[in-house]
């Protein structure tokens, strides 16, 4: 899978470049800075500890390729820290076999249009691979920013729903979904 690139204006009105890089051994730092952060996971039942934070960067690190699931880290401009994390992988949904989104924004840097220019990339990518005509995403219902990232991005709002995260932990979601195909 190849990095891939699109573009963010600042607060100051520059456009900064966006990098989607695959997930590596040195993003553990950042994976804690988001997974770790309360007012980060706010919204999905709390931080994790520390060592659930490890098993999910050593499955990230396990994923193949050219496996169906794929995890990046969100880069700035020359910089090599990033920023946040955005990835997409294949879910079974309502009988149907389709991909989900998920993606995360250090507080330092939301607001700038990074989410949104890393979820155009993150898309580009799965439309490329043709291998699912559906992607979801499910934002909780009281996450504002999340579901308006939704509506930016071409998601069609499906239903309000309960789903388990993390898991045996209901959570009220909105199902986001968007058709990979373009029709």
């Amino acid at each position: 899978m190849s990095t891939a690139r699109s573009a963010a204006e600042p607060a100051g009105g520059n456009v900064v470049e966006i990098r989607l890089e695959p997930w590596s051994e040195p993003d553990l730092p950042l994976l804690e800075a988001l997974m770790g952060d309360p007012a980060t996971m706010a919204h999905l039942g709390g931080p994790e500890s520390s060592e659930q934070i490890r098993q999910r960067h050593q499955r990230y690190l396990a994923l193949p390729p050219s496996g169906t699931d794929h995890m990046f880290k969100i880069v700035l401009g020359m910089d090599t820290e990033g920023v946040g994390n955005i990835g997409y992988w294949q879910k079974s949904w309502r009988d149907d076999l389709v991909y989900e989104m998920g993606w995360f924004v250090l507080p330092a840097y939301q607001g700038r249009g990074i989410a949104t220019r890393a979820g155009k990339a993150l898309i580009a990518l799965a439309r490329g691979e043709g291998r699912h005509r559906f992607m979801h995403a499910f934002p909780a219902v009281d996450n504002a920013a999340s579901n308006t990232l939704c509506r930016k991005l071409g998601f069609s709002m499906i239903e309000e729903c309960e789903v388990e995260y993390p898991a045996g932990h209901p959570l009220r979601v909105n199902d986001w979904q968007l058709d990979l195909s373009g029709k």
